[in-house]
């Protein structure tokens, strides 16, 4: 059994490439989509009305070889992206002795649902096809 995840949100903070070890060619990004929700809350009293109350839950989000470069090239901060990976779950003890635990998706696939931010000079130019005065008869 797979344990899958399907995320889409903006992503929060620029991704980050590195590689593991030192001259490995397996490179490893991990951009961060935070995902908004919001549900009512219940009146205390009759004559109060209803708050709609937000909150932010973070996700780790790990790109492996070519899905990571591109990622790390093509994304950056404040763009919509769809995330499909499996969840991994992680244990370890910190240096207190602690047991710690994490999950995060390992990305199989991530669709851009947005642009990057253009820059002056960036992307073709728009040509007006429909000028007549340039007709040759």
């Amino acid at each position: 059994m797979r344990h899958i995840a399907i995320l889409a949100g903006n992503i929060g903070q620029a991704p980050e490439a590195r590689y593991p070890c030192k001259g490995a060619r397996r490179s490893c990004t991990s951009p961060s989509p935070p995902l908004a929700r919001a549900w009512p809350k219940a009146a205390r009293s009759a004559t109060s009305t209803v708050t709609q109350v937000m909150a932010t839950e973070w996700h780790r989000i790990t790109c492996f070889n070519g899905l990571g470069k591109s990622v790390a090239e093509n994304c950056e901060k404040g763009m919509n992206v769809l995330v499909q990976g499996r969840i991994h779950y992680t244990k370890w003890t910190d240096a207190a002795g602690v047991d710690r635990y994490g999950c995060e998706i390992i990305a199989e696939k991530v669709d851009l649902l947005s642009r990057p931010k253009a820059t002056e000079g960036d992307g073709p130019e728009l040509v007006d096809r429909d000028r007549d005065d340039e007709v040759g008869f």
